[in-house]
């Protein structure tokens, strides 16, 4: 605790003065209080929960059982090609269709992808079966991928796959980037 000592007299003679006193605190109670008070608020504070969104996977395929192949038609489908330096692209186009004037770039706000993917549902032949298709490049950031299933959400496109990009899409999208 704290303690003060006192300076005992000399026995001299003179002039009679105050006596100073040197004081000394013990700082040790105050550092327990301090880690009592640390260890109070950790175990109190409630720890902030990971954001984690939920990918709709099919199911696996039991053996011998292949899946029917499902093939989307370019009226009720977009393809969303993610590129590199947050670039973003899409085409409703086939193999003979799409060019670099076909190919069309927009950007991650909401008059970019989000436009886009609720006018090109709305055109759609049948808006039930409207299918996003992703389709990331190699150089293409988990981020941006991040985003576009967000839009998906945003934009309650529940049908939505995720493929590679086709090789003819590819030679389209480097000369359009100019690779």
């Amino acid at each position: 605790m704290a303690e003060v000592q006192v300076k005992e007299d000399s026995g001299k003679g003179g002039k009679v003065r105050s006596k100073k006193q040197n004081t000394r605190v013990d700082m040790t109670p105050m550092v327990d209080l301090g880690f009592l008070l640390i260890t109070f608020f950790m175990f109190t504070t409630t720890f902030s929960k990971p954001n984690v969104m939920d990918l709709g996977l099919p199911a696996k395929p039991k053996e011998n059982q292949k899946p029917p192949d499902t093939e989307i038609k370019l009226s009720n489908s977009i393809s969303i090609i993610i590129g590199k330096d947050n670039k973003i692209f899409y085409h409703q186009q086939d193999q003979q269709g799409l060019n670099d004037q076909t190919l069309v770039e927009t950007n991650f706000d909401r008059e970019g992808i989000r436009k886009v993917i609720e006018q090109a549902k709305a055109r759609a032949a049948d808006k039930d079966k409207f299918t996003v298709i992703i389709k990331p490049t190699d150089d293409a950031v988990y981020k941006n991928f991040v985003d576009i299933l967000d839009e998906m959400a945003i934009t309650k496109n529940e049908r939505y796959g995720v493929t590679d990009i086709k090789p003819w899409e590819l030679a389209v999208y480097k000369k359009k980037v100019g690779e």
